[in-house]
């Protein structure tokens, strides 16, 4: 590389840094939005950092999925023009990158001027990589021509694998919701270890129920106090609940866990009217359901949040 050649891609590096830096800070109005930032936002966690969009996201794809892609594309042009410039291997370029976010960032933070997010920390540096993997691949003879075709054709296949790599990831990351599970299946801290599991159907505002799973009641009793161990685990509970049309108009319904109320009604706010709940749970060790009066349960259990790899 002759001398004019060095001072051309030095005079791009140099632009394209300040472009990118330009819209790192002042970009979409980010200025004009420091008033009203109230702390410093920090996320040290990596979410969603780069979703694999499916056929339909690719034809429609959302703000986030042009975000996620811009943030890794426009970082790829200083993975080929630093070791144009400069000599360096690929852990030292990636090593001193990855400082240089991490600061500019920080910055980005301290200046009210955006936010910390290592997933930008994590995006950013996955397209220097992919640029730096292209320059390798690319820029193996004297024809100029010929390396930045086989450059950009790089990099549009590093792309691709970075992108597909990243889905994958975030599939393996994502917790899913498992197979329901009646509650009637857990273990029970009541005295009658069958209550639960009887299924007689009955009708509630003119409605025919057919229970499913189980159904529970106070069996005759004012009060009946249900109490399953959950084992700490991070799930959703899903509950019908209604006073059935052939009874009288009375009774309430409590739900907690761990000593904490999530769900409570009456009859007066039942009415004769088919109710539905979800409620979602994280690390809860026992599950506790107050019945009163006439108020029925059915098909209550629950769905349990894991990893794709610990099903």
């Amino acid at each position: 590389m002759n001398t004019k050649q060095r001072k051309t891609i030095f005079v791009i590096t140099l632009s394209y840094t300040v472009f990118i830096l330009f819209f790192m800070f002042l970009a979409f109005g980010r200025a004009d939005t420091v008033d009203r930032e109230t702390g410093y936002t920090f996320m040290f966690m990596p979410d969603g950092f780069f979703r694999l969009p499916d056929l339909s996201d690719l034809l429609h794809p959302t703000l986030m999925d042009l975000v996620g892609f811009g943030n890794v594309a426009a970082f790829v042009p200083f993975g080929i023009l630093i070791p144009l410039l400069y000599r360096t291997g690929f852990l030292r370029f990636m090593s001193l990158f990855i400082l240089s976010i991490l600061v500019l960032e920080t910055v980005q933070a301290f200046t009210l001027l955006g936010s910390f997010d290592i997933n930008d920390v994590i995006q950013n540096s996955s397209g220097a990589a992919v640029g730096f993997g292209a320059y390798r691949l690319g820029f193996r003879t004297e024809k100029v021509r010929r390396n930045l075709v086989v450059t950009g054709i790089s990099v549009v296949v590093l792309l691709i694998g970075v992108w597909a790599s990243f889905g994958l990831i975030d599939k393996a990351f994502t917790k899913e919701q498992g197979p329901f599970v009646a509650l009637n299946e857990l273990k029970s801290s009541s005295t009658d270890s069958s209550k639960g599991v009887t299924r007689d159907n009955f009708q509630i505002g003119g409605q025919n129920v057919v229970p499913q799973y189980n159904v529970y009641s106070t069996e005759d009793k004012n009060t009946v106090t249900y109490t399953y161990s959950l084992g700490e685990k991070e799930l959703y509970i899903y509950l019908n609940y209604g006073i059935p049309d052939q009874e009288d108009f009375q009774g309430s319904l409590r739900l907690s866990a761990d000593g904490q109320e999530y769900l409570s009604t009456s009859a007066e706010a039942l009415g004769h009217e088919l109710g539905m709940s979800s409620i979602y749970l994280q690390g809860a060790h026992e599950l506790t359901i107050t019945l009163e009066g006439n108020v029925k349960l059915w098909d209550v259990g629950y769905q349990e949040m894991k990893y794709p790899w610990n099903r």
